[in-house]
């Protein structure tokens, strides 16, 4: 009885959200309460699991400080973060909210004191996330939002954050695109993936005299990507991509590389690299471990490996990066020159079927989740 009226006082007094909350425990059913202004639905996952553990609860709204904006989301998006977050292999970074989602697009409901200047009740806005896009309400840093441009809907607002800024991050400042724009190759793992259909738009961007070849699984993401620009695509289930990027370019190979693949292409990758190379590696879906590999080609063609993550950098980090791919791009949005691209778009209510389809990996492009009209 005295620890029933310590947990009621608890709640009352608003001390349980989602990041103080145990989720180690099977019964996050036990903070489920009636909705009211105050509180808002969002999604967790109950256990690490598949898809089925994904479940709705009730919890504290955010609260904003002066340099926070609280946005009413319209829309988020699955990443494959989101699906490891889910199986208990990425967990938030510390002092973060256990709610999934890395982006989400929607309308601004408050606005801390230091951008009262800048944002104002009612902009559509977009941005990115360490977590906590799949809600009803969730804050962002005023410096990390982004406007919505005009013609974009939600769910177009809502694939752009994590996918574009990882591309950008990966191309601009990783791969050197600022210092050396044109007449480069690049190959792109996963073409047709949301990071990859970015990267493809943000090479062209720089200049048409740039070739990208990407890898896909199926001819019909081939075509797809060659519609959004790529000048060669490699099914990566006949073919052996390095054999073919080293025909595609004469047997120089190409200068820039993005892999989210890690040990299973690992000696590939370093066959399709060439002199002066460099390969971003944002990913290890194919394993981290990598056995009698030759490091030889790392020397002799003088390449450089760069690991990079975005979810657990900086705040600046991450305030610098928005700045500097808003100066880049928003007037190529505004001009349709880039585009979101969208797979499918789930209700919400369907989170779990949207989980299994981009494990399936059936999408080409984002896989967005509807929240709100």
């Amino acid at each position: 009885m005295i620890l029933f009226v310590l947990f009621i006082g608890l709640l009352v007094q608003g001390a349980y959200t989602l990041s103080e909350y145990d989720f180690k425990s099977n019964d996050c059913d036990q903070i489920q309460i009636d909705h009211s202004d105050k509180m808002m639905r969002a999604i967790i996952a109950k256990n690490p699991g598949g898809p089925e553990v994904l479940s709705f609860t009730n919890v504290a709204r955010p609260t904003i400080d002066a340099n926070s904006v609280l946005v009413r989301v319209k829309a988020s998006a699955i990443n494959r973060a989101d699906t490891l977050q889910r199986m208990g292999k990425y967990p938030p970074p510390p002092g973060e909210s256990h709610i999934l989602g890395l982006e989400a697009a929607g309308v601004i409901e408050e606005v801390g004191e230091n951008f009262s200047s800048k944002w104002k009740k009612g902009d559509r806005v977009m941005g990115l996330l360490a977590s906590g896009g799949y809600a009803e309400y969730t804050k962002f840093h005023g410096d990390v939002l982004m406007p919505i441009p005009s013609h974009l809907s939600f769910e177009e607002g809502a694939a752009i954050p994590e996918v574009w800024l990882t591309a950008f991050q990966a191309i601009y400042y990783l791969g050197e695109f600022d210092k050396r724009p044109s007449n480069r190759t690049a190959l792109i793992h996963a073409g047709a993936s949301g990071v990859g259909t970015a990267a493809i738009q943000l090479i062209k961007s720089f200049s048409e005299s740039n070739k990208v070849f990407v890898t896909v699984g199926s001819d019909e993401k081939i075509e797809f990507c060659k519609s959004l620009g790529a000048d060669f695509g490699i099914n990566y289930k006949n073919d052996n991509f390095a054999e073919k990027t080293q025909e595609l370019t004469n047997k120089t190979g190409v200068d820039f590389l993005m892999d989210f693949i890690g040990a299973n292409y690992w000696d590939k990758n370093l066959q399709s690299l060439g002199t002066d190379g460099i390969m971003t590696m944002q990913g290890s879906m194919g394993g981290v471990n990598v056995e009698k590999t030759n490091i030889g080609a790392i020397l002799s063609k003088r390449l450089q490996i760069k690991g990079s993550t975005l979810r657990a950098r900086s705040p600046e980090y991450k305030i610098q990066l928005t700045k500097d791919f808003t100066n880049f791009c928003y007037d190529k949005f505004n001009a349709s020159k880039l585009k979101p691209v969208i797979s499918k778009i789930f209700p919400w209510e369907e989170i779990s079927e949207a989980h299994k389809f981009m494990e399936a990996n059936q999408n080409m492009g984002k896989v967005v989740i509807k929240i709100e009209e």
